[in-house]
């Protein structure tokens, strides 16, 4: 009992001296302002829901804004308060006071009458025409509140709608478009959804011809004078629109200056190469005149329309060579036909550069280390824009966290590509969006040396394309897909472990793969004000089937087929990842991820290539868990190969991750972290050629072998890249017998011997997902 009153009491102190706190910097005779609310008034109960939507709505247009609250307290307010010395300059305390901190927001910076109008006027924006708007103001304790007391009466609803314009062009194109109006009877008045009608007739005038048009000539008149709070809207063209508004235009000469200097503006024409509908006017001959055919939408004599407009600039932009890209619209001079002349004033990159890079950098393995990367582009390989880039690298990584550290790598690379801007195949293939599609050809090779354990030495090409419907959904197809894998040494220590746990073979088998791939995805996440946004990523591989039909491969059957003196690898390959962001406002969100992903070997192939082979943990999945550390299933390999630093990765043939996390922004460039992670791998079949692992197979039980983790972090948003720092612990070992998976009984702080065991700290670049 006396504990309880202790424990009550030091609660109310420190609720005390966080309230008395927050008023420490508020001069005298001024107030802390904590805000204004909307209290409408109306007694009837079945608008109840609408009210209260309407209150919130007039409350998010009162200004200022109070001082910012997390958990319903004001952290950025007491670092205002508490740090630093106001009467001295610089220190690091008043540095984070001014970075990190926010003054008081006073009472006397409020001005009540010019909030009372802006929520009459949002009101009447809203139909309620005969509103009252009674301001309220509480002063207690040094903190004051604003209370507008509102009366709506009943909202004004649209009772007819009526498009009234001539018999011109443009009159009929306005009627035309009445159907898809936004404007509905039975609807309640609301100002914003008639600018949004008239932007929508504008919109559809654009793609008519009517390029002078714009959405200040649209009048739509308000008659409500019919006494039953009903309104009737009548949309015209303004008596004073200009004539050229009401013309329709068509596309004339279409002008290309493919190497245009910024410094010296001229719309000086010169002579230039005529191709089909338009002319290039490029002394130098920088580019192929068939590259801007695939990115101009506009012909001569087309009617002007913004589609076409807006998909050239795109295209021309999506090609990767201009720096700029300027276009520009000008009446033919003294035709009388209406009609326009195009031009595009483009300004190259330089068409070759050099670059080197020195980079510092964290893996998802808790490996950290440095890599150097040397690049020669060119941007107009062959004149028709394609670029071409030859690269080099050099790296090595330290594992520095994380169970098993010492396996420290180095790498060593080098790779050539070619971004062709168009589709390269047999048949003729077009793509009508806004993007220009890319076929793209690389051939690269690789060298991987594990100190302790092992080097592999690998080749890769491929040939395929790339494309996007718009901007949230984009393909690439690779046609041919090709990997070669060797050792070329293995470590005794290595080959020691093999001779006691023969799975550790798998990481140095040669390997040959060779097949089409597909990836898809979609985003919607640049759309900010969305409550709800989402991003899919889906990839399939499907390797050897017809190298499998061809040689009648069948390892069931004892008939494992070689190509170059390598078993070649025949799987198919399916992964999915699928995520949700929930936007709270103010910066802040909840994030969610589900990856689920299935492989099955078949023909020639008993298990998926180690390298095809998902694997679970690390610091862009399961937290609290060394990457490749976890499964597959509930199996626990040989504790003395799980323990050394030189032990094989866990892999699996089917993988299930969930993850969330809630991000609360803290302030401008820093962000929290509260997260959980669960998941495992698993194998098709726990009995493989290497030996049984108990355990290991997908089951209907898969839901108790998940392993969970949690933790809290920081990110710091520095604009050029995210800096992300991650501390978390398991809270469920799938390894461990049933029963005593969950951990919540061993979790010891104290503990420095579970903290070394438990506590995984993650320094990475980049959110999680």
């Amino acid at each position: 009992m006396k504990a309880d009153i202790i424990k009550h009491l030091l609660i109310f102190t420190a609720f005390v001296l966080a309230s008395c706190s927050a008023v420490k910097t508020v001069p005298e005779g001024d107030y802390l302002y904590l805000g204004g609310n909307v209290r409408i008034e109306d007694g009837d109960n079945t608008r109840r829901k609408e009210t209260k939507a309407l209150a919130s709505e007039l409350e998010g247009v009162l200004r200022p804004k109070p001082n910012s609250r997390f958990l319903g307290m004001p952290f950025k307010l007491w670092i205002y308060n508490f740090w630093g010395n106001p009467k001295k300059e610089g220190g690091i305390g008043n540095k984070i006071r001014n970075k990190f901190g926010q003054p008081p927001v006073l009472f006397s910076s409020v001005k009540v009458e010019y909030n009372r109008t802006l929520v009459l006027n949002r009101l009447e924006n809203r139909g309620y025409f005969r509103s009252g708007v009674t301001p309220d103001t509480t002063l207690r304790r040094k903190r004051a509140r604003l209370t507008f007391k509102t009366t709506t009466g009943p909202q004004y609803m649209i009772n007819t709608v009526v498009f009234t314009t001539d018999s011109s062009d443009l009159g009929k194109a306005v009627n035309a478009s009445s159907p898809r109006s936004f404007l509905k009877p039975g609807d309640g008045y609301d100002l914003d959804v008639i600018k949004r009608e008239r932007e929508r007739i504008d919109t559809r005038l654009k793609e008519q011809g009517f390029y002078y048009f714009s959405p200040e000539n649209i009048i739509v008149q308000v008659d409500s004078t019919n006494n039953e709070h009903k309104v009737d809207l009548i949309v015209n063209v303004k008596t004073s629109t200009p004539l050229k508004a009401l013309q329709i235009y068509s596309i004339n000469d279409i002008f290309v200056y493919s190497n245009y200097d910024v410094s010296k503006d001229s719309t000086s024409i010169t002579e230039g190469i005529k191709h089909r509908d338009f002319y290039v006017i490029d002394s130098s001959s920088t580019f192929k005149p068939q590259v801007f055919e695939r990115t101009m939408f506009f012909n001569k004599g087309d009617l002007y329309n913004r589609t076409d407009h807006n998909m050239s600039l795109n295209r021309l932009m999506s090609l990767g060579t201009f720096k700029f890209v300027k276009n520009e619209f000008v009446e033919t001079p003294a035709s009388g036909d209406n009609s326009l002349d195009t031009y595009y004033y483009l300004t190259p990159y330089p068409k070759k550069s050099l670059r080197a890079e020195l980079t510092g950098r964290t893996t998802s393995a808790n490996f950290t280390g440095t890599e150097v990367t040397l690049s020669w582009r060119n941007r107009n390989a062959f004149r028709g824009a394609e670029l071409l880039t030859l690269s080099a690298y050099g790296g090595t990584d330290i594992q520095v966290s994380g169970i098993n550290k010492g396996n420290n790598i180095f790498r060593l690379g080098a790779e050539a590509s070619l971004n062709i801007p168009r589709f390269i195949a047999p048949i003729g293939l077009k793509s009508n969006s806004a993007f220009i599609p890319h076929t793209k050809i690389t051939l690269g090779a690789d060298l991987l040396n594990r100190y302790e354990s092992y080097t592999l030495n690998s080749f890769r090409t491929s040939f395929g394309y790339n494309w996007k419907d718009n901007i949230k959904r984009e393909h690439q197809l690779n046609l041919l897909s090709a990997t070669y894998v060797k050792a070329l040494n293995v470590t005794n220590a290595y080959r020691s472990l093999i001779n006691t746990n023969i799975s550790l073979q798998r990481a140095i088998e040669d390997q040959f793969i060779i097949g089409p791939s597909y990836n898809f995805l979609f985003t919607n996440t640049s759309e900010t004000r969305k409550t709800n946004t989402f991003y899919y990523n889906g990839n399939i591989e499907v390797a050897g089937t017809i190298l499998g039909l061809a040689t009648g491969a069948n390892v069931d059957k004892g008939r494992e087929k070689e190509v170059f003196g390598t078993v070649f690898s025949q799987y198919a390959r399916l992964e999915n990842d699928f995520r949700h962001y929930f936007n709270l406002g103010f910066g802040s969100q909840i994030a969610s991820r589900i990856i689920a992903g299935i492989g099955v070997p078949y023909g020639n192939s008993a298990s998926l290539p180690f390298i095809k082979q998902f694997f679970i943990g690390g610091t862009n999945s399961l937290r609290a868990f060394r990457a490749r550390s976890i499964g597959p299933g509930s199996y626990l390999p040989d504790e003395a190969v799980g323990t050394t630093s030189i032990a094989a990765d866990r892999t699996g043939d089917i993988k299930l991750e969930i993850n969330t996390e809630y991000r609360p922004k803290i302030n401008e460039i820093m962000r929290g972290a509260v997260f959980l992670d669960a998941g495992n791998i698993w194998l098709m079949d726990e009995k493989t050629k290497y030996g049984d692992m108990p355990g290991a197979k997908f089951s209907k039980d898969f839901l108790k072998e998940l392993a969970v983790g949690t933790g809290v972090g920081l990110r710091f948003d520095l604009t050029f890249f995210v800096l992300r720092t991650d501390l978390a612990m398991p809270l469920r070992k799938p390894w461990l017998p049933q029963g005593e998976r969950w951990v919540f009984k061993d979790i010891k702080f104290a503990n420095p011997d579970w903290r070394r065991e438990n506590l995984v700290f993650n320094l990475a670049i980049g959110y999680p997902f």
